[in-house]
């Protein structure tokens, strides 16, 4: 594929130490690093210091850096090693993760000759701090990338600091997506803060509701055609005195997930608290409607609540991915394009939606933690069954 206009520049100007591309989702930051720029920089080291890749998790760095790059370099990429190593056009690279401040001690007390930043914003800052005393040798480097987030995050400042920095932004329009791709993604993102960062790619505070265009998903009671047997699931939010939500999906023959029914208990408010035992009764009740077993998706923190699921038989657990940033995103968008829908009846549901507002004292998209537990049942349900890739133009894409 030729290079774009954009990332011809970048290859032309990323001569500093620090070399970073922000901008919007699929606007062709990341390409050019996987087919020319790591390549070149991993093959100029002289070995004086170490390689590193670092990603929000080793994870993300496998999906979004290393996985791109064996289709491009099917010989020269390897896979990562049970010592976070990976092979790299010959050379030993570590791969390690950076979301969380216990890293830093990964990283301590070594010299970087070249690091690669993916999804940087996402990034413990203390990492990062430390990342900056490592990358000493002389002719050492740094490529990364980026969505933009608040305008006050840690990593904005460092880019507007004297550092020896060159930063080059992207929107959408300056990739290589096809025109219909694109607009589906514009449509997709309008009118949420999602626009601003991963369309136009602006820093820009995440305000008022998570869910701003809540209403369009909320449709009266859904009930399957007659004959026809819905694919159901239940996602789960726990707590014994904080609220206990559990949401009913039934998913139709188009590919769109249906809030059927849902279960709230509040046991401070009503005076009494449930046990494992209790709760798991309740499900056998809440799901006595759906033949078979049922896929129950919950909060992965509720371990007793877990095993004591696990004791029958008619559920299958799964524990939830509980990526807030993702899974908010990706609620979003199945909100934006109906692939999910709200029956009316659902009170506690909608009236969470009312209210769940981003926390505007934090750096990013950090919603406020209050009556959110119906929310974080959504959450979990769209981020571990992956509604998006169900039904639409990328399936199986969430980046």
């Amino acid at each position: 594929m030729a290079l774009t206009a954009k990332q011809l520049e970048y290859l032309a100007n990323c001569t500093h130490r620090w070399n970073v591309k922000t901008g919007a989702t699929g606007s062709g930051k990341s390409w050019v690093d996987f087919a020319v720029t790591i390549p070149k920089r991993v093959e100029a080291c002289r070995g004086e210091g170490l390689i590193v890749l670092m990603g929000n998790t080793r994870g993300t760095l496998e999906r979004n850096i290393l996985e791109p790059m064996r289709q491009i370099w099917p010989h020269c990429v390897g896979t990562i090693r049970s010592d976070n190593t990976v092979p790299i056009f010959g050379k030993r690279c570590y791969a390690l993760g950076a979301d969380n401040k216990k890293h830093v001690a990964r990283i301590q007390g070594a010299t970087f000759e070249y690091v690669y930043g993916d999804e940087v914003t996402t990034w413990s800052e203390e990492v990062f701090q430390m990342l900056k005393s490592r990358l000493r040798c002389e002719h050492s480097h740094f490529d990364g990338t980026c969505n933009p987030a608040s305008p006050n995050h840690w990593f904005k400042r460092f880019l507007e600091s004297d550092a020896d920095i060159y930063h080059q932004k992207y929107a959408i329009d300056d990739g290589v997506m096809p025109p219909h791709v694109v607009e589906e993604l514009k449509r997709e993102y309008a009118g949420t803060v999602y626009e601003k960062w991963y369309i136009w790619g602006e820093w820009a505070q995440a305000q008022g509701l998570v869910y701003p265009n809540h209403q369009s998903c909320i449709e009266e009671p859904w009930q399957a055609p007659e004959g026809y047997m819905p694919r159901y699931a239940v996602s789960c939010d726990y707590g014994t005195q904080n609220p206990f939500a559990a949401l009913k999906w039934a998913r139709d023959g188009k590919g769109t997930w249906h809030l059927v029914g849902e279960y709230y208990h509040d046991g401070r408010s009503e005076g009494h608290q449930k046990t494992d035992a209790d709760y798991a009764d309740d499900m056998d009740s809440f799901c006595s409607d759906i033949r078979g077993q049922v896929r129950f998706i919950v909060d992965p923190s509720a371990a007793s609540f877990i095993a004591e699921l696990r004791k029958r038989p008619r559920f299958a657990v799964v524990k939830a991915d509980n990526a807030v940033s993702d899974g908010i995103r990706h609620t979003s968008t199945c909100i934006q394009t109906g692939r999910v829908k709200v029956g009316s009846d659902c009170a506690n549901v909608i009236r969470e939606f009312g209210s769940y507002v981003w926390d505007e004292r934090k750096q990013g998209d950090v919603p406020l933690k209050e009556s959110d537990h119906a929310m974080d049942a959504m959450r979990y349900f769209v981020q571990t069954e992956r509604v998006y890739a169900d039904h639409g133009p990328y399936h199986g894409v969430w980046a």
